[in-house]
Parts: structure tokens; sequence; C-alpha cells
């Protein structure tokens, strides 16, 4: 009954989207709109996700999960440096790391109890978040003094931006070859989608995901100044919630069937992919707009050392659990408080 009518509200996706661009109601109807749309599109890309990793093992799922559950995130991204949203940008994709770290992982263990987890995997997803992390002091420690957008910051940006890249390349090859050998494709018939219908469903999803996003994300400003919240806040943690919604519906789904490996590896592997590839990937292209400096705020970059510390620390065993999960949710709202207490930066 669930799955009949999580299937026919996707068709909110598409009513959304023609709502906007035909009627043009008033933002906040527009917003809530389109929230209630992601409910169903970030199911859906569960769904496939599940099925597509039935064919290719939970680790090279999670990773497919990760890229087509962020595509949304870096059209985003990238529609916000155009309208000179510069804060907006750095606290979505600094948000956006954190919460998949604590609150995706976190729910996905509360919803999936005990279980097995790919220690290996984990580790080396959480070694590449927790060494962008010191990378990207490089131009942020001189964004704390000054004007964090000067153009010394955003060219300091570019090599380091490469090195990123680079890092996430060599990383995520040696990952899925070494997923790709540890899966054994049963001899068996595989019950349920192809691996050709799995993808593309992934891919149709996250296009409708990421025009809705947009919808919802052209409405935030009006939503947080009705709210009363500061434009980091807003960035970092709503626009990070929101851009994350396929992973945290997908991760959540699979998690509360019982398949707590490929949840974790949607939460880990989107973290990473966003710290190595989404934010270095965003300042380079960003060039061919308005340059963007990766001058992430003090707030930002400690909060991404807590995150990637509580994380190892709870995961160390390889094993999930409740409670555990229940920790990392109670870390995210922590920074989450912290985020808005701080408030916007001061130039």
């Amino acid at each position: 009954m669930v799955r009949r009518v999580l299937f026919a509200s996707v068709a909110l996706a598409p009513a959304v989207i023609l709502v906007h661009y035909l009627v043009h109601p008033a933002e906040m109807v527009d917003f809530i709109l389109a929230a209630a749309a992601l409910i169903p599109l970030a199911w859906l890309i569960g769904e496939a996700t599940e099925h597509a990793a039935e064919h290719t093992g939970p680790g090279i799922g999670g990773f497919l999960n990760a890229t087509f559950g962020n595509a949304p995130e870096l059209i985003i991204a990238l529609l916000a440096v155009n309208a000179g949203l510069t804060e907006v940008v750095r606290g979505s994709l600094s948000g956006s790391v954190i919460g998949n770290l604590l609150l995706v992982l976190g729910f996905s263990l509360v919803f999936g109890g005990r279980g097995a987890i790919d220690r290996p995997s984990s580790f080396l997803a959480l070694g590449l978040v927790g060494g962008a992390t010191l990378v990207l002091l490089v131009p942020s420690i001189p964004g704390w003094d000054g004007d964090p957008e000067r153009s010394s910051l955003a060219e300091l940006s570019v090599p380091v931006s490469i090195v990123l890249l680079l890092a996430y390349l060599g990383l995520t090859w040696y990952s899925l070859r070494r997923h790709a050998a540890l899966h054994i494709a049963s001899d068996q018939e595989i019950a349920g989608w192809s691996l050709r219908l799995a993808l593309g469903v992934l891919a149709l999803a996250t296009v409708a995901t990421a025009l809705v996003a947009e919808i919802l994300v052209a409405a935030l400003e009006t939503f947080a100044e009705k709210a009363g919240l500061t434009e980091f806040f807003v960035a970092a943690v709503i626009v990070a919630i929101v851009g994350n919604a396929a992973e945290h519906g997908g991760a959540v789904v699979v998690a509360a069937r019982g398949k707590i490996a490929l949840a974790a590896e949607i939460a880990l592997a989107s973290s990473a992919q966003v710290a190595v590839f989404l934010i270095p990937a965003v300042a380079l292209l960003s060039w061919l707009i308005d340059p963007l400096a990766l001058s992430f705020r003090f707030v930002e970059i400690g909060a991404l050392g807590v995150a990637v510390i509580a994380a190892s620390v709870l995961l160390a065993d390889g094993r999930s659990s409740r409670l555990k999960g229940a920790l990392l949710v109670a870390a995210y709202v922590g920074i989450a408080a912290a985020f808005f207490l701080v408030g916007d930066r001061a130039v």
C-alpha cells in the first residue's frame, strides 16, 4: 500500500514544475509543494539504487546513489554562484558533507539497527573527508581575516581544487575496483529491475529532483525572511538538507529493509563525493561564471572536523546500532544549533 502511494506521489514532481512555470504561485506555496515532491523522488532514487545494487554490490550501489543524488546539489550551487550568493554556496556544500556524515548516516543506523558495515570502505570515505578538510584550510584561513571573496583566494582555490579532484579520481577508481572484485554475481536470475532500468530511473529521478530543488531553493529567501533565519543557517542546514533529499530518503529506505551496509555506503560515499568532487568541481566551474573562493568559515571547518571524528569513533568496530545512530543525529543537532547561533559572516 505504501509503495503504491509513493509511486503515485512521484507524479507530484512534474505537477509542481508545471504549476511553478504556468501558474506562478506565491513563493511559500512553491516551497511547500516542492518539499512535498522531493519525498517520493528521494524514495524513487533509493528504490532504483537498491535494485542496481543487486547487480553491482553495495559498494558500487552506494557510489551510484551518491553520484546521482549529488547532481542536484551541483546544479543548485552553480545557480547560486550565478546569483552571486557565495555564502549560500559554501554553506550548502559544507552543510552537505556534515549532513551526510551525521544526519543521513545517523538516521540510517537508527532505522537499520544492528549489522555489519564495510569498515575499509567506510574509513576510506572518512579519510577523504578528513583530508579534504585539512586541504581546505589553505584558502580558508586567509579568509578569516579580510575580504573572503578577494580574487587571490579564488586563485588559491584552483590548485586546491585540482588536488582534491585528483585524490577523488584515484581513490574512487581503487574503491570501485575493490568492490567489483568483492561482489560475486549470483548465477541465479535476479528478481526485480534490470540494471539498465534501474540506471534509467536513477537518471530521470535525478533530473526531476534538480528541477524541483531549484524551485524550492528559489523560494528559500522568502521562507528565511518570514522565519527570521540567517542566510548562513538557511544555506548550511536547510539548503543542504534539501539538496541531500535523495541521500536522506535512499539511505533510510534501504536501511529500514535491513541493508545497513548499502545504507552506510550511500551516506559515506555521498559525503566523500561532496568533499573531494563537488566542492572542487563547483570552484573550477565557477570560473565560467564568477570565480568562487573556497574560503570556508572557522565554524564550518571546525564542524567538518567534529563530524569526521564522531563518525570515525562510532564506526571503528565496523558494526552499526541504533544508539550510534542516535549519537550521530545528536551531534548534527548540536552543529546545526551552532550554525544558528553564529549568524552571518561579518564583513
